[in-house]
């Protein structure tokens, strides 16, 4: 992609490598597919039980893509530098705006006789509340903003080294973040759930996201270990 930002005979062009393309196209559809499965709860079951969640926990099906776009956001932060991940980070949040809009359309949209999926159903599947999604989007705008300059921070206090530690900090305190406010606003503000049962569901959540966080690490470094073989990006 180029863009001439000048005038006269002199552009500035800005090429993006097809791995920065790579990494921003799994970052945004993970982030879409997210916003998309979110409807869905699925069960867990653990192979110990825990004091507050017992043998298994709840989690909405979202919580896979989501946490591939922490994964995808470090890669592109240690690769391509802190701007170009928050830039990644706020033009991806403008998109789900997009992604609502084009679901409403298509619910709004009049439905055939030919169609194989009754109109209620579609409706219920791809409609999210007000409250899921208001909580959604704020959690989103904080904590992905969050975990790259978390990532940063760290990666000027270690100077350059111990990615796996920048990794799995920054991660981890974003996913904290983002399950507290997710949770908060959508359940508890919203819907108005007991307070026993919003602590069931951040305890349970959050647990789960750090089980990601661990095996997300050595994913991290084998991808910016065969990226920055082939293509070095900024420090």
């Amino acid at each position: 992609m180029a863009t001439d930002t000048g005038t006269g005979s002199n552009p500035t062009t800005v090429r993006l490598t097809v791995s920065q393309l790579g990494l921003a196209a799994l970052f945004v559809t993970a982030l879409v597919a997210a916003q998309v499965t979110a409807v869905k709860v699925i069960s867990v079951e653990l192979p110990v039980s825990l004091p507050v969640t017992g043998g298994e926990i709840l989690v909405p099906a979202a919580v896979f893509a989501y946490a591939l776009t922490f994964f995808a956001s470090d890669c592109y932060a240690e690769l391509y530098g802190k701007r170009a991940a928050q830039a990644l980070v706020n033009v991806a949040f403008l998109m789900n705006f997009v992604l609502l809009a084009l679901v409403w359309l298509a619910i709004w949209a009049p439905i055939s006789g030919a169609s194989n999926v009754a109109q209620e159903p579609f409706a219920d599947t791809l409609a999210a509340s007000t409250g899921v999604v208001t909580g959604s989007l704020l959690a989103y705008i904080v904590s992905q903003n969050w975990d790259v300059l978390a990532f940063h921070r760290l990666k000027t206090y270690t100077g350059g080294d111990r990615l796996w530690l920048r990794n799995v900090a920054s991660t981890a305190t974003s996913q904290l973040i983002d399950t507290v406010i997710f949770i908060t606003v959508a359940f508890a503000l919203f819907q108005g759930l007991p307070l026993d049962v919003v602590f069931d569901l951040l305890v349970g959540q959050y647990l789960f996201k750090l089980g990601l966080v661990a095996l997300d690490t050595p994913f991290v470094y084998a991808v910016v270990g065969l990226l920055r073989s082939r293509s070095p990006g900024p420090a």
